[in-house]
């Protein structure tokens, strides 16, 4: 099977798709696959650490406000469309599948007047601009929340999750902890705002440290790069000084961290959903106010009816209810316990195999 995945800009958008290549290629060991981004994108950085050939696309997204830019935006999506067909024309595929981001949306377009079969995969409770305009075009719309089937048509549309819950739901609990100076066989809060941080996050987390010290139980706080050093700063101290808390500019190996906490500290984006979803994780979610539509808490409020996470609005928190949040979910086992089955019937753990089924259906 020839399979090209398009998608960019956003981890969100990216690990979805690398989740279900290496799906593919347990799944059939002689598929070929190509990548195709774009050229300012996080994919630059993410696909040359893999073995997945990798083209990019000169692209970018429309501005809200009146611009001339939106004039090259659209001279550089119609010059992608024609560069695509040529991509496709020489990789051959069989199946074309976008995951968002403008890339995909010249890229699957393409596809679809090429007459090759297409699918797109939203991650989202709410979908982004580029997959409601393809969903007229494509065969096939892949979910991973029920919600946002509402914005798609009936007759294309199937629950599949997203491929990165399954991809995480085989961890198992190891010793990682020590390596962050905290002990393994204790329970442990993980805090975490994005590659980049959150900046309200971390001020309520740091606000907090003084009273998260006391605890009977641990934090791992990761506070973004950009953060660190401030932080470092404002506790006023090493950050060894308390021997239940570590903090750290970023986690390397964060699901595998993930599978050794007990709740889970931070926004509501699609990648960390299918992660703590598909682990079992119960989390207490901060949805970021600054992304289209508002799809973080939309998303968090899908996890909310569900019983697996609590949600705290980003106006909202204060270092006050950010530990009574934590300490009432932290103490009582019987509600963790409860909110772990929740999140873990929210992660569909096979989700990169029911869009395989999907891309079976079509080629």
């Amino acid at each position: 099977m020839k399979v090209l995945v398009t998608g960019g800009g956003t981890g969100g958008h990216i690990y979805p798709a690398l989740a279900f290549v290496n799906y593919v290629k347990e799944k059939e060991p002689n598929s070929s696959f190509l990548y195709v981004g774009a050229t300012r994108g996080l994919e630059n950085k993410i696909l040359p650490k893999t073995d997945i050939p990798f083209k990019t696309l000169e692209i970018q997204g429309f501005k809200r406000s009146l611009s001339l830019d939106n004039f090259k935006t659209i001279q550089l999506f119609l010059k992608s469309i024609r560069e695509a067909k040529k991509i496709l024309a020489e990789f051959q595929p069989d199946i074309v599948i976008g995951t968002g981001g403008y890339v995909s949306g010249a890229v699957v377009y393409a596809a679809a007047k090429m007459k090759i079969p297409t699918i797109v995969h939203e991650q989202n409770s709410v979908p982004g601009v580029t997959n409601k305009f393809l969903a007229r075009y494509v065969d096939k719309v892949g979910i991973a929340f029920e919600d946002a089937r509402k914005y798609f048509p009936k007759n294309k549309t199937a629950l599949v999750g997203n491929p990165r819950a399954q991809e995480v739901g085989e961890l198992t609990k190891s010793e990682i902890l020590k390596e962050y100076n905290l002990d393994p066989n204790k329970k442990t809060v993980l805090v975490f705002g994005g590659s980049q941080g959150a900046m309200k996050i971390n001020q309520a987390v740091v606000a907090a440290i003084p009273k998260f010290a006391e605890k009977n139980y641990q934090l791992l706080y990761a506070s973004g790069e950009r953060y660190y050093q401030e932080i470092e700063e404002s506790i006023g101290m090493s950050k060894d000084a308390f021997s239940n808390i570590s903090i750290h500019p970023y986690i390397d190996r964060m699901t595998e961290v993930m599978a050794n906490c007990e709740l889970l500290i931070g926004r509501a984006g699609a990648t960390s959903i299918a992660e703590f979803t598909g682990l079992g994780l119960p989390a207490i979610l901060i949805p970021s106010p600054y992304v289209t539509n508002d799809h973080q808490t939309k998303n968090a409020m899908s996890l909310v009816h569900a019983g697996a996470v609590k949600m705290i609005a980003d106006s909202d928190l204060t270092e006050e209810n950010l530990v009574v949040a934590v300490d009432t979910i932290m103490n009582d086992e019987v509600l963790r316990n409860q909110m772990a089955e929740a999140s873990k019937s929210q992660g569909i753990t096979d989700a990169s195999e029911r869009l395989y089924q999907l891309v079976k259906t079509l080629i």
